[in-house]
């Protein structure tokens, strides 16, 4: 039994069962791969998965267990090779950051620019995403954090630290309605409305439908996207006002809309870091989120991935903090 074949294992099962993109995604061959499998079930002594014909059909309950344990085999060989690298002061390698789009155009580009400057030879894999995706792609696609933005309780699916507080803010043409009311609409103002906002608003557990039921008043959410420049789009085409993220608002591309606070009912927001629990994260990584979040020390947060300090993280800062110019 060799990683390799564990790896092929796992590989597999999120491909959903597909032995091409399975190949793909571990740059193997597809009759290399299969080869493999079947060494690996000859030597185990039972079919992992259930077959009809030359396809898969299932993973079989044998193979559950033996899926589980390859995880966790395979997690503990990358914390080995990244524990070894961390000790040699080998700082070259890969970055898989999986997040949302906002994010990954507003907030990452002088965190990663910063980490490029200081490690040159570790490549940063950026994958963007919308809010439902992106834990997935933690959990499944190897990625070695998430970024991910929540109004309610704690995301789930790994050690979630918080790293930041923002608001939202309102985006509209200078003839809407709203636009010369010099404060916060409140929401049954605002829902008189047409409203473009991030896709996530339109679920019923979203802060923003949970805000407005609050009130007795219904949003009239007339588009939704996943991309903050695609909602200044629509805005400007006057299908509605944009409800965004203020770190996505910029005075001077933003200059020819009218810029309000949200309305104050709507809750605020943490920006999350989630790691996968017992991860050990290579020194790029620490520094990727000590740079996104100066209050947290990577010691500690080193210790508490180790599982050797319990997690008191100190409260967050407002986005409004972190982006002001340092001045002397």
């Amino acid at each position: 039994m060799t990683l390799t074949q564990l790896r092929y294992l796992v590989a597999i099962v999120d491909a959903g069962l597909n032995i091409t993109l399975a190949a793909e995604r571990v740059h193997a061959t597809q009759p290399g791969l299969s080869k493999q499998l079947k060494q690996l079930e000859d030597e185990l002594g039972f079919q992992l998965f259930v077959r009809k014909g030359r396809s898969l059909e299932g993973i079989a309950p044998a193979g559950e267990r033996v899926l589980d344990h390859a995880r966790r085999i395979l997690e503990e060989a990358a914390n080995i090779r990244s524990y070894a690298a961390n000790e040699r002061g080998e700082h070259a390698g890969r970055l898989l950051l999986a997040t949302t789009h906002t994010q990954a155009r507003y907030v990452l580009p002088p965190a990663i620019a910063s980490i490029k400057r200081r490690f040159p030879q570790v490549s940063v894999d950026l994958q963007a995403a919308g809010d439902a995706e992106v834990l997935q792609k933690l959990a499944q696609d190897g990625a070695d954090l998430a970024l991910i933005s929540s109004a309610g309780g704690v995301p789930q699916g790994g050690l979630a630290v918080p790293l930041y507080r923002w608001r939202r803010v309102l985006l509209l043409p200078r003839s809407h309605p709203l636009a010369d009311l010099g404060r916060a609409p409140t929401l049954a103002e605002l829902a008189q409305h047409p409203l473009i906002s991030y896709e996530s608003s339109i679920r019923a557990d979203s802060s923003l439908q949970r805000a407005f039921a609050a009130e007795g008043v219904e949003p009239q959410v007339a588009m939704t996207a996943r991309d903050a420049n695609l909602i200044k789009t629509y805005v400007r085409a006057g299908l509605g006002a944009g409800l965004l993220a203020e770190m996505a608002i910029g005075a001077r591309e933003d200059g020819d809309l009218r810029i309000l606070p949200a309305p104050t009912a709507l809750p605020e927001c943490v920006t999350w870091a989630v790691i996968p629990r017992g991860r050990v994260l290579r020194d790029y990584a620490l520094a990727l989120l000590h740079h996104l979040a100066p209050q947290l020390d990577p010691r500690d947060l080193r210790r508490v991935l180790e599982g050797n300090l319990e997690p008191h993280w100190p409260t967050p800062p407002a986005w409004v903090e972190l982006s002001q110019p340092i001045t002397v």
